[in-house]
């Protein structure tokens, strides 16, 4: 076989993704198909491309040199045509972009820029405001379908964790039951509250005090720190001094992070480089996270053989 554009696409598409069975469901093909299509460019090369972990598929050292070298052609030969429109999108365009995830905004950004450097974005200065894209944070029974006039690709799915300062009576648990925190002093986000409203409903908890604050997770975090009360949080959360981020005995409550952008806006070449973007994004975050991978280590460990 020779190598060609197509196979580069497969490669970073199971990168972005970190599973082979969702690298398919992005670029349309069957599981099968795609992982029989990674053999093949394997064979050819002559190396491995990805190692299976507790968590998906994370690229070798080979692989991670090669999706290097592979997202530079496919960057170059996108921007041969950006002199003319492409899917109905102008260039050097100003996209509006919304996000209550800002985590993910910093290594999104930059790499949508690195493979679309005509791009720029304009945050709108109100949830409610129209957008072009959208970072986004909901649960997955929250109902969120794409229509005519939205799409919606989700990024990754983890549970939510708790975060509790370091002195807590339950540091010593390494999985607190959710029945175990119902008498906390709950901090909630201004972000967070319909999201929160809704775990509380789906795992029948009743907290005893909730505290609604004008702030963002980061500052909520740091009244954690503080001892002045607990806060849920997305798994994938960095670590931060004076905060144990514990995972929930049988990960009752979980989110997901998705991208939405309007059909009208984006065409499906630029959606699908922006959800790569997100994705790297994701994955560079969750790397971040020992708690994630140790939690992840235990709950999907192989059994042994």
């Amino acid at each position: 076989m020779e190598l060609e554009l197509r196979h580069l696409r497969v490669l970073c598409a199971i990168a972005d993704t970190g599973s082979v069975g969702r690298a398919a469901a992005a670029i349309g093909a069957s599981q099968p198909a795609t992982s029989t299509q990674l053999r093949r460019i394997e064979r050819h090369l002559g190396a491995v491309v990805f190692e299976r972990t507790a968590a998906g598929v994370v690229p070798t050292t080979f692989g991670a040199e090669l999706l290097a070298a592979a997202r530079e052609v496919l960057a170059r030969v996108d921007r041969l045509g950006q002199s003319v429109p492409v899917d109905g999108e102008r260039p050097h365009r100003e996209l509006r972009l919304a996000a209550d995830c800002p985590a993910l905004l910093p290594g999104t950004l930059a790499r949508a820029r690195q493979l679309r450097p005509e791009l720029r974005f304009s945050l709108p200065c109100a949830p409610d405001e129209p957008f072009d894209l959208a970072l986004a944070l909901d649960h997955p029974s929250s109902g969120l379908r794409p229509t005519p006039a939205l799409a919606a690709r989700v990024i990754a799915t983890e549970p939510l964790f708790v975060a509790l300062p370091a002195t807590h009576p339950l540091r010593h648990h390494a999985e607190p039951a959710l029945a175990d925190l119902a008498a906390e002093t709950w901090l909630l986000p201004a972000a967070d509250r319909k999201a929160f409203r809704a775990a509380c409903e789906s795992a029948a908890l009743v907290p005893a005090t909730v505290h609604q604050l004008p702030h963002g997770r980061r500052e909520v975090l740091d009244l954690v720190a503080a001892g002045l009360g607990a806060a849920l949080v997305p798994a994938s959360t960095p670590p931060i001094p004076g905060v144990l981020l514990k995972p929930l005995l049988g990960a009752p409550l979980w989110l997901r992070y998705v991208l939405l952008w309007r059909r009208a806006a984006l065409g499906p070449g630029l959606a699908d480089t922006l959800f790569g973007a997100a994705t790297a994004a994701y994955r560079e975050l969750a790397a971040e996270a020992p708690h994630l991978h140790s939690w992840a280590g235990r709950t999907f460990r192989p059994p042994r053989t």
